[in-house]
């Protein structure tokens, strides 16, 4: 299906862009990267295109002759950010959304997948497409949220009004690997728990272990945005284990697998947060879609590759704190 074709990634030095850029190039697809800052490592043969995405025009002409877009550009931060510049997260993502996804129709792009979130979930034990619609997103991703299901809803309007029905969503969940965010004040928890790990002899989490989290490796991500476009689905799509894991067993794994004697200390007097949230994989599944990357085996691979690239995870750490 790809092999020949041109294709555009947006956020493609991401972490999860990464991985997609580079099952592309295997696929014989010839693949363009945008972003703002020149890559390191990247493919050989892979175009980079540097382009401010918050201008139509230049949306516009990075998406001119392109038969396919992935749009996986996004705002990361930690929680704190987002409640205190909810502004820097809202607004920039809601014109990358409108900007790309206008552009690409206009330019007559053969297949568009957008990026959504498991931010535009309320919460609840077990996270099911249809019922987004139905509730709001949760305080703590009010405006990141909102932003992604605008974006959902552009895909919805855009069919009622032109026809076009070529758009593929899916909604990642709790999603880690190589090139993830390890910076110590705004990573999530798997690659906060690595870092800690291998940096200390001890390794601090709050409350008990006990909550149930669904984690899905970047790679398993990237090929269930190939296979939700192949396969022209157009409703959106959960990407996650569909089971869950405790905070405990993750917390294990990366002790055991770190190299080194490490002293967990649970603070049980901190917020553990809701007990379950697992995506419901049904959709997936019924599309022919599994992921294939377990948990254990996943931070193997993110350990590993964070032991190999500490200096490019510096280097983006202190770039972040300019």
């Amino acid at each position: 299906m790809f092999n020949g074709q041109k294709v555009l990634v947006t956020g493609g030095t991401g972490m999860i862009g990464r991985q997609l850029v580079s099952l592309l190039v295997n696929r014989g697809a010839r693949v363009s990267v945008v972003s703002l800052d020149t890559p390191v490592g990247l493919p050989p043969g892979v175009e980079f295109l540097k382009a401010d995405l918050t201008y139509f025009d230049k949306c516009l002409e990075i998406c001119e002759g392109m038969d396919y877009v992935f749009n996986l550009v996004g705002v990361k931060g930690s929680p704190k950010m987002c409640r205190e510049q909810p502004a820097d997260f809202m607004v920039p993502m809601l014109q990358f959304n409108t900007n790309m996804m206008e552009a690409a129709r206009r330019q007559g792009v053969k297949w568009y997948l957008f990026t959504s979130s498991v931010g535009v979930y309320h919460p609840a034990e077990v996270f099911k497409e249809d019922d987004v619609w139905t509730t709001f997103p949760s305080d703590n991703d009010r405006f990141a949220g909102w932003a992604k299901r605008i974006g959902e809803l552009q895909a919805q309007a855009y069919s009622i009004q032109y026809g076009w029905n070529c758009v593929s969503i899916v909604r990642p969940a709790n999603v880690y690997g190589p090139y993830d965010n390890f910076d110590p004040e705004n990573a999530m928890v798997v690659p906060s728990l690595i870092r800690k790990a291998l940096e200390n002899d001890h390794l601090d989490v709050w409350g008990d272990g006990s909550p149930i989290r669904d984690f899905i490796h970047s790679k398993d991500v990237a090929l269930g945005m190939i296979h939700v476009v192949e396969k022209g689905v157009t409703e959106p799509v959960n990407l996650g284990s569909g089971d869950g894991v405790t905070i405990k067993t993750i917390v294990d794994f990366v002790v055991e697998h770190c190299g080194k004697d490490i002293e967990v200390r649970w603070d049980t007097t901190k917020p553990r947060g809701d007990a379950r949230r697992v995506f419901d994989m049904s959709r997936a599944n019924s599309h022919g879609f599994v992921p294939t990357i377990s948990i254990e085996e996943g931070i193997i691979d993110t350990i590993k590759w964070f032991k190999e690239n500490k200096a490019i995870v510096d280097r983006r750490h202190n770039a972040f704190r300019k």
